[in-house]
């Protein structure tokens, strides 16, 4: 009788956990086909809030940003932690673990400090450059909005590379060297291969960090607006049914991705399972 009490408990309290998290997503998609601005009462079903959308330049041009920042940011972010990583991976065990936990104070810190620390560095450059015949002095912008966001995702890229470095069997990759492999088609015929899921897994994070990113872009950005920083100047006076048209679009395509890359991992996962139980036969 308890254990049927427990699971009937644990059901509730799922269904609640899920009402919470995705009650006010569902909300939000259900009123971006609304017929009126309002969002107390639902009026009719249109497409209207996506036309206006597509139309609207300053959020277009405010996605195109956030999209750009994001997969450059991204790529750059993917390619220097998964090196990190790797050079990290080589330290010896007490070096390792002061390394990782500087690493680790990025992810910690709250973003508002990050964001006003990374300001305080590029208008310390300007001042600099400023007296300087030879550097660019007027940085802030893209190139500001790019190298806090990369700043900003090293260290997820590293905490999803290293623990998958720690897991992979180093014989592997010194049979490849005995076989005739020299360091760099050993890397990439072995070590890259097992540690992709990870880096493709830290890839999406972030860039799924990054478009979401507001604190660290808006003491960063310049005169250059993101479409957080566009939406929230929106919300200063009204929300518009655009935006409930915008995010919507943003969570099916991330949503979608994400379960694209889960596809793809439960895939290699069961080729690799059929290609153990092969090889065990």
């Amino acid at each position: 009788m308890k254990t049927k009490h427990l699971r009937l408990m644990q059901r509730v309290y799922i269904i609640l956990f899920f009402c919470f998290m995705y009650l006010p997503i569902a909300y939000m998609i259900v009123f971006s086909f609304n017929q009126s601005k309002g969002y107390s009462l639902f009026t009719g079903f249109t497409f209207k809030w996506y036309r206006s959308l597509f139309t609207n330049a300053s959020i277009l041009h405010a996605l195109w940003v956030s999209v750009e920042v994001a997969v450059l940011s991204a790529i750059i972010a993917t390619v220097l932690g998964t090196a990190a990583s790797l050079g990290i991976a080589s330290m010896s065990r007490k070096s390792r673990l002061l390394v990782t936990n500087i690493t680790y104070i990025p992810v910690v810190n709250p973003e508002i400090i990050t964001g006003i620390s990374l300001m305080l560095l590029f208008v310390a450059y300007q001042r600099f450059a400023a007296q300087s015949a030879w550097l660019p002095d007027n940085i802030m912008g893209l190139p500001t909005l790019l190298i806090a966001h990369i700043a900003f995702n090293v260290p997820y890229v590293i905490f999803n590379v290293s623990p998958k470095l720690k897991q992979l069997d180093i014989k592997l990759y010194e049979a490849a060297l005995d076989l005739g492999c020299d360091p760099r088609q050993a890397f990439f015929k072995v070590i890259l291969p097992e540690i992709s899921p990870a880096i493709l897994s830290a890839f999406l994070i972030c860039l799924t960090y990054s478009i979401d990113d507001f604190m660290i872009s808006y003491f960063n950005c310049g005169t250059v607006e993101t479409l957080p920083i566009a939406i929230y100047s929106m919300t200063r006076k009204k929300v518009s049914p655009e935006i409930y048209a915008l995010s919507t679009i943003m969570f099916v395509v991330i949503l979608s991705v994400i379960l694209v890359s889960n596809a793809m991992e439960s895939r290699s996962y069961r080729k690799d399972q059929k290609t153990l139980r092969e090889e065990g036969a």
